[in-house]
């Protein structure tokens, strides 16, 4: 599989101006963003830079030596450390990972969606042997929030005592989700999100339709909102939208085939969906633009016209709480009831 990676359009300047002091490069930068405006890709394209060996402005040239090994995925300064489902997700072939680990042999099991700190300790041969062409060396670890407590215990104790020419590029959506004191090994780089011009000409460029809405939908981040148009679905789901439209109904909408229907999807979608919801009717019932579902503007409103601004705020940090924990529901039928029950509740009418 191909480490080769280009900057996105947005990206471009800034890791530009980054690179371009490499000089005085530190050893472990935790590059950070909001999720879907291309994190990963940055840090595979900046390892990729780092690695050339006739950088243009900072940036691979794509055609030396060190570029073609990365084109094919064969460039042995270059390490991805990230879990074992991700790297299925990505194509890695069978048999030993970028990391060592060794994912094609044995009894099959179901792949980790966390980083080992097994996948850490195989590095230390890496670690101790002497770059190629006597330049870099580069880690890219993703996402640094798959670290469990003792992997990331494992990555300090790297940090403190970092290897000779060796640079760590972590990627995470949240630095306050990790472990304070590994963040404070790290250099922090955060990408800004993409402006809606240049996002809705990068979408149009990869053919997706209804781009505007899509973006919206993603809260603005271009590669989550290109993720959410190939899943075949609408940028406002089927059954949000028979959820609001009986909101604002008269009568309370009934929950149950609703919830039978959510009972298949991964928490995490459905969550997620209701979160953007509850803050679009928080913003429709402050009189602000709503952020992810401008189309729906009319439904927006008549319900956040009815129900109490408290009780909207109060679901709505609710969930993100939910949200947490979305991943492993103790009874997924009963999980999917409560949070409808919540939603309704909080946009019943006001007495």
């Amino acid at each position: 599989m191909s480490d080769f990676l280009p900057f996105l359009p947005w990206q471009q300047a800034l890791a530009s101006r980054w690179l371009g002091q490499r000089e005085r490069f530190a050893h472990a930068w935790l590059i950070h963003g909001l999720p879907g405006i291309g994190k990963r890709q940055f840090a595979l394209a900046a390892a990729g830079s780092l690695l050339c060996e006739s950088p243009v402005d900072g940036l691979a040239c794509g055609h030396c030596a060190a570029c073609l090994w990365i084109k094919s995925g064969s460039h042995p300064d270059l390490r991805r450390i990230r879990p074992e489902a991700l790297a299925q997700e990505e194509g890695a072939a069978q048999g030993a990972d970028d990391d060592g680990e060794q994912t094609g042999s044995g009894a099959k099991k179901t792949p980790s969606k966390e980083i080992k700190v097994e996948q850490l300790r195989s590095l230390h041969t890496w670690f101790n042997t002497a770059t190629h062409r006597g330049g870099w060396r580069v880690a890219v670890l993703y996402p640094a929030r798959a670290m469990n407590l003792i992997t990331a215990n494992a990555l300090l104790k790297v940090l403190e005592e970092p290897p000779a020419h060796t640079i760590f590029l972590l990627v995470a959506d949240a630095p306050d989700r990790l472990l304070p004191t590994l963040v404070s090994r790290c250099r922090r780089l955060p990408l800004p999100v993409p402006g809606k011009a240049e996002s809705l000409e990068w979408l149009a460029a990869e053919g997706v339709r209804d781009a505007g809405q899509w973006l919206a939908v993603s809260g603005g981040a271009p590669l989550l909102a290109r993720q959410l148009a190939q899943s075949g679905q609408d940028p406002c789901p089927e059954w949000l939208a028979r959820l609001l439209a009986g909101l604002a109904a008269v009568q309370p909408p009934d929950i149950g085939p609703l919830a039978d229907q959510l009972e298949k999807q991964a928490p995490e979608v459905w969550i997620d969906a209701l979160q953007r919801l509850f803050l679009d009717l928080l913003l429709a019932a402050s009189g602000a633009p709503l952020r992810y579902f401008p189309a729906l503007e009319k439904p927006i409103g008549a319900v956040a016209s009815q129900a109490l601004p408290g009780n909207l705020a109060d679901t709505a940090q609710w969930l993100a709480q939910q949200r947490a924990v979305a991943g492993h529901p103790l009874n997924a039928k009963l999980f999917v009831h409560s949070a409808l029950q919540r939603a309704v509740l909080a946009c019943a009418r006001a007495r």
